[in-house]
């Protein structure tokens, strides 16, 4: 039976820890296919992102070679607010008899009774949480994703090495010219260089 993974967010920008994830869900969980699925438009999100052609070309640049790793733009494509549910549903219909995966880190997950018909969501795919780069770990992952008295025992725990690893401190740094962040693979540290992002300056001309 096919296993596919499901690693979405905004990767703004895509980091080392993001890969390490990537890796590691595919190892772990003897993935057929992980679809990393850059945010269209985050509902969520409580600032603008960077416009999505250039966090779907980090995508590529980061995770196009990461062996059964696919960067997935459907959401990007889609128009208006972008639910997982709507993506575990289409990525059903396309394969029928697989068998998902949805990786999240502890944050999202401690969230995730909020999220767009959540329990839809725990019908197709099983919820896999990375464990927080504090270095607390899943002991009972069931137990870690019953927040809000509902969410059932169809939770897993992704193994990874601990990395402290923050896309808002990355973004901080890379705003300031004189702070490099060394947290981003290098063809990505060089695609922001190029394009100029993070920059304060340049903050209306890259965010959508």
């Amino acid at each position: 039976m096919t296993r596919i993974g499901i690693y979405g967010g905004a990767f703004d920008p895509p980091h080392l820890a993001h890969l390490v994830i990537a890796r590691s869900a595919v190892v772990q969980f003897q993935l057929d296919q992980l679809r990393v699925i850059p945010t269209g438009s985050a509902w969520h999100k409580n600032r603008p992102l960077t416009a999505s052609l250039h966090r779907l070309a980090m995508a590529h640049l980061a995770f196009d070679d990461i062996h059964r790793v696919v960067v997935d733009p459907r959401e990007i494509q889609r128009d208006g607010p972008t639910f997982t549910i709507d993506t575990l549903s289409e990525l059903k219909v396309e394969y029928p008899d697989a068998l998902f995966y949805l990786f999240v880190g502890q944050d999202q997950a401690q969230a995730f009774t909020t999220w767009h018909r959540w329990e839809a969501i725990l019908d197709i795919a099983t919820l896999v949480v990375a464990q927080r780069p504090d270095g607390s770990s899943v002991d009972n992952p069931a137990d870690t994703a019953r927040w809000h008295n509902g969410v059932p025992a169809k939770v897993q725990s992704l193994d990874m090495p601990m990395m402290d690893v923050s896309a808002t401190d990355i973004r901080s740094r890379l705003s300031q010219a004189d702070l490099e962040p060394t947290s981003l693979p290098d063809h990505v540290l060089r695609y922001i260089k190029q394009h100029c992002l993070y920059q304060t300056h340049s903050d209306d001309r890259n965010h959508s």
